[in-house]
């Protein structure tokens, strides 16, 4: 079985996030697709099955399955268009989040994603002691989004891991209006057995839709600022969809002794 390594959300390798896109015939026991992923130890292996209804698409961390993965997404759509279906422009996956349509635009990998409703919640004592810093709001959806004052904040920021694990969210994204960007965030996903998500696609469903939101337009350009650091391209459609862009670079290829 092949096993590709993509960098996502970034057009030169060692930046964006990686992850491994698995490519095979059949479903193997999801025992072993879980070891696999440990092996890994990525923040997220894809595994790609042809079926009778089109590709089908499913993403795991190192700790758990999880319903929509962006960077995977991304990076399964860069292996499938460039060594798997090379005539065609775009790419339809069937996943636990429905069905997920990749284009390819140029460099450009843009994926059309749900939106999730988000509701403000107060601010607590919890968030500031997990953060370190007190958010000067908060939006929960799939997700947590603290809102932080300014950029230099959200880059400098170190959470307690185990105090993230208190409070709201399958994520806790910290994320503040950018310099150079229309915002900044970094995501924290210790419930998931991750502790920094590179850069992560669908938690900018909730991010790019809230600054949207606030800075009363239909695109936002995103950078996610953690070591890696990676670029995404997002716009808002209006009807609870959100296509999300950005680029990919291929890092590896090998061969799993499954």
């Amino acid at each position: 079985m092949k096993q590709y390594i993509v960098d996502a959300f970034t057009d030169k390798i060692f930046s964006g996030n990686p992850a491994a896109v698995c490519v095979m015939d059949k479903w193997p026991e999801e025992k072993w697709m879980m070891q696999l992923a440990a092996e890994n130890n990525l923040s997220e292996t894809a595994f790609i099955v042809k079926e009778e209804a089109g590709y089908h698409l499913r993403w795991f961390t190192p700790g758990t399955e999880v319903e929509l993965c962006g960077h995977a997404t991304l990076a399964s759509a860069f292996v499938m268009l460039n060594y798997y279906e090379k005539d065609s422009g775009k790419i339809e996956f069937n996943t636990m989040s429905g069905r997920l349509t990749v284009v390819r635009k140029g460099n450009l990998y843009e994926m059309d994603f749900p939106t999730y409703e988000l509701r403000e919640i107060p601010v607590t004592d919890a968030m500031e002691a997990a953060f370190g810093v007190r958010p000067v709001k908060a939006v929960l959806g799939l997700d947590l989004v603290c809102v932080f004052e300014n950029e230099e904040i959200v880059r400098n920021v170190k959470p307690d891991q185990n105090l993230l694990m208190k409070i709201e969210g399958r994520i806790q994204n910290a994320t503040a209006r950018g310099m150079d960007a229309d915002c900044v965030s970094r995501s924290f996903c210790p419930k998931l057995a991750i502790a920094e998500d590179p850069v992560c696609g669908s938690a900018h469903c909730q991010i790019a839709d809230y600054w949207s939101k606030v800075l009363g337009k239909n695109t936002i350009t995103a950078y996610q600022a953690s070591k890696r650091g990676g670029t995404l391209y997002c716009h808002l459609s209006g009807n609870g969809r959100i296509q999300i862009s950005g680029e990919a670079a291929l890092f590896a290829v090998a061969e799993i002794q499954s």
